[in-house]
């Protein structure tokens, strides 16, 4: 059984990676015994490494995760891309509600990131992907500052080994009606959050 159904199972791989480009906070799952790892963190895809690539990122060394963080030890990564819920208000057909969504799973081995300086070169090329002001912050990776942040993190790197996209768009519906259920997504991602942050900060 194919699960979730075909047309919600995104298949072109580059699709996979301008997803984790664009979504690039993601979520870190390992598992030891019974017990369950979980930690959220952005990574970086590298083209270089194995059939699909790797993810790059660090995690702070008192996080208890990193002993699961170690050679090939198999790792799971969701990147969370755009969702919402979709009421049936929103089709010209008669239809139930339902939530729309863009997911990313990864298999992946995960290692440690050993050098120092690559584990620093990996934070200044994430801050310059991540930068997006007319004036962005460029990482000195020779600042005392910097430097001082490797005792405090470790470096990591997520071999790909397998993938799945997980594209709930309402591609069983008519076109007309996916292309409402579209309008709504990009509504819903524009969304102002100044209340909902108000109240929590």
């Amino acid at each position: 059984m194919n699960y979730p159904p075909k047309h919600h199972q995104e298949t072109d791989f580059t699709n996979i990676v301008e997803t984790i480009k664009q979504y690039p906070l993601a979520t870190l799952i390992s598992a030891k015994d019974s017990e369950i790892f979980t930690t959220h963190l952005p990574l970086m895809y590298n083209t270089s490494d194995g059939e699909f690539g790797s993810l790059i990122g660090h995690v702070d060394k008192f996080n208890p995760h990193i002993e699961l963080l170690q050679e090939n030890i198999p790792a799971q990564v969701i990147f969370h891309g755009p969702n919402c819920y979709i009421s049936p208000n929103t089709y010209s057909t008669t239809q139930f509600p339902t939530w729309n969504y863009i997911k990313v799973h990864i298999s992946a081995k995960a290692t440690r990131i050993t050098n120092n300086e690559d584990v620093i070169a990996s934070i200044a090329h994430m801050t310059s992907t991540l930068e997006t002001s007319d004036n962005p912050y460029v990482l000195d990776t020779k600042n005392p500052r910097a430097q001082a942040l490797l005792d405090y993190i470790v470096g990591i790197k997520l071999e790909i080994t397998s993938w799945e996209g997980k594209f709930k768009l309402s591609q069983d519906k008519l076109p007309k009606d996916r292309k409402l259920a579209k309008e709504v997504l990009i509504q819903e991602s524009r969304k102002d959050i100044t209340a909902f942050l108000d109240n929590i900060l």
